[in-house]
């Protein structure tokens, strides 16, 4: 996911806030690993915004198991996410998997 900051939030309580949720995720088993980077020196493609959040899972089983607790919009994740959602502008969200697949046949020796 890629985001910019609506004018006036502040980008280490943003931080702290994206931590709450994605630990909170985690904590449920729900995705394996995330991180949080921020563009350096303004290097990078605008349009995909200077906060970048990148979520992992073990397969798409979990990551549908992360979305359906996430689309409940209630409760503790609710409350989590929340304050994320608030402080962000020019949400971009992409999927996209490690390659070659381990099921895939490999032609290099």
């Amino acid at each position: 996911m890629w985001c910019n900051l609506r004018d006036g939030r502040r980008d280490v309580e943003f931080a702290g806030h994206v931590k709450a949720y994605l630990d909170f995720l985690k904590g449920q088993g729900k995705i394996e690993r995330w991180s949080l980077e921020r563009r350096k020196f303004g290097f990078g493609p605008r349009d995909l915004g200077e906060f970048h959040i990148i979520v992992s899972t073990n397969d798409l089983a979990q990551l549908d198991a992360a979305f359906s607790t996430v689309a409940t919009r209630s409760g503790e994740v609710e409350r989590l996410h929340a304050p994320v959602y608030s402080m962000v502008t020019d949400f971009v969200a992409a999927l996209y998997r490690d390659f070659p697949d381990p099921e895939r046949a490999s032609t290099a020796p």
